[in-house]
């Protein structure tokens, strides 16, 4: 099986100087390899097309055969890195905790221990009878959440 440290040293070598980043790569035992890239912008097909055969050609296909897919981090996708929480930062997100619990939330701010999350939720508000919608601001460690993805609104 082929090594996905080589795999993902090529390509951050060959976007080094880009706002694109390596976001995961995996590999099947039949050597079929799936690279996930991203980008502080956006991801395009040809930067893909190109970063596929600019890895391709760091590797001998006599000495290890493999297949090679590069795709973007779509929207929906589950977010890995630190960059990709940075890079949603002030936009709304779905988080999944530990938990259980989801929450729909605009992401606040960014640590390198967790996030910050901004949503409204019902709590008892003295002097009346039925619970309020009230804006709540929290702290999620990283250790307490299952995935965060950015949430897209349709209404």
């Amino acid at each position: 099986m082929i090594d996905t440290k080589k795999i993902i040293e090529a390509a951050e070598r060959h976007l080094e100087g880009t706002d694109m980043f390596v976001v995961d790569c995996t590999c099947t035992p039949g050597n079929e390899v799936e690279l996930t890239i991203d980008s502080d912008s956006s991801v395009g097909i040809d930067a893909c097309a190109e970063l596929s055969r600019a890895v391709e050609a760091q590797f001998d296909r006599d000495e290890e055969d493999f297949s090679l897919t590069v795709m973007s981090a779509g929207i929906g996708s589950e977010l890995k890195s630190l960059r990709q929480y940075r890079k949603l930062a002030g936009k709304s997100a779905e988080v999944l905790l530990t938990s259980g619990v989801k929450i729909l939330a605009k992401l606040e701010e960014v640590t390198g221990e967790g996030i910050v999350l901004s949503y409204e939720e019902k709590q008892a508000v003295e002097g009346k009878k039925k619970k309020q919608l009230v804006k709540v601001t929290r702290s999620y460690p990283f250790d307490q959440i299952k995935y965060t993805k950015e949430w897209l609104d349709f209404k």
